[in-house]
């Protein structure tokens, strides 16, 4: 096991400067309140902060650019001259730029630059890393994106299409990371399908964004009935025992609501990880041979 296999999966922490987001819309709408909300993450354990200035939640309608720069540029400033890594999650190319120049450090394209075609090339300008996700579409549309065969092997080879599509327009192969859009165009047994194969992500020589945190998926594992009655402190446990789920598979980063919870999980794969007897077979082992 080389030592890239056991560093500790990192978090990423969400912040929805939005009014409208699925699990916190409107909490942090206000600039100081975001601002506030981004220190806090840091402080309990966020490695990153995904900042983001558009909903993405089934039905949402899209806000228009100026009102997206307007949420998400002072926010991005600000926490970025508190010392905060970045990462943008937006959909538009010059959202993405102008937070590139006021300090973020990553894009995180849900749409893996399908949204909007300049997308690539201000990646590959910037030399910025960049998230792209598996995505069939706006989810006010996405009703009848649903049906796979094989959801694994059709979101590996959809995502290796974007892969190969950043790459021919510059984007340095290193600075690719993918994620499989759990919730996105997705139904719970495809999302499920998909956490138990997490390994086989592996197969695309990328590193890996898992982002399950408080999606419905896990309420309705939680409260079968009426998902919207299951408990946030229940979901976020949920979340952790995904991101330990992810950081075994070899996640680089999970996207998260609450980063206290996820770090400790992700910590404790890492430890087990570099103390396995895989990481170190004679350690088990005595001078003569024989298992302790």
């Amino acid at each position: 096991m080389d030592d890239a296999a056991v560093k500790t999966t990192q978090i990423m922490g969400v912040l929805n400067v939005t009014p409208d987001s699925f699990s916190d819309g409107g909490l942090w709408f206000d600039h100081d309140r975001a601002v506030a909300h981004g220190l806090e993450l840091m402080a309990n354990g966020a490695d990153i902060i995904d900042v983001g200035g558009e909903s993405t939640r089934p039905g949402s309608a899209r806000v228009d650019e100026a009102e997206e720069l307007r949420r998400v540029i002072p926010v991005v400033r600000e926490l970025a001259a508190a010392g905060a890594v970045i990462s943008v999650d937006t959909m538009r190319a010059r959202v993405a730029a102008e937070s590139l120049d006021v300090g973020a450090h990553i894009i995180n394209d849900v749409s893996a630059g399908q949204s909007d075609p300049t997308m690539l090339s201000v990646a590959a300008e910037s030399g910025a890393p960049i998230v792209l996700m598996h995505w069939r579409g706006y989810l006010d549309q996405a009703s009848a994106t649903f049906h796979y065969d094989d959801v694994v092997a059709e979101v590996i080879a959809e995502l290796r299409t974007r892969i190969d599509e950043a790459i021919a327009v510059g984007v340095d192969p290193a600075n690719i990371i993918v994620d499989p859009g759990l919730g996105f165009s997705k139904n719970a047994e495809h999302n499920w399908q998909l956490l138990g194969a997490l390994d086989e992500f592996s197969a695309l020589d990328h590193r890996l964004l898992v982002a399950a945190s408080r999606k419905r998926f896990i309420a309705s594992l939680l409260s079968p009935d009426d998902p919207k009655q299951a408990e946030q402190a229940a979901k976020d446990q949920a979340t952790a025992t995904i991101s330990a789920i992810s950081a075994q598979a070899g996640a680089w980063a999970v996207r998260v609501h609450d980063p206290a919870t996820s770090a400790v999980a992700c910590k404790v794969v890492a430890a087990v990880r570099e103390h396995s007897s895989a990481a170190n077979p004679a350690a088990n082992i005595d001078n003569e041979g024989t298992e302790r």
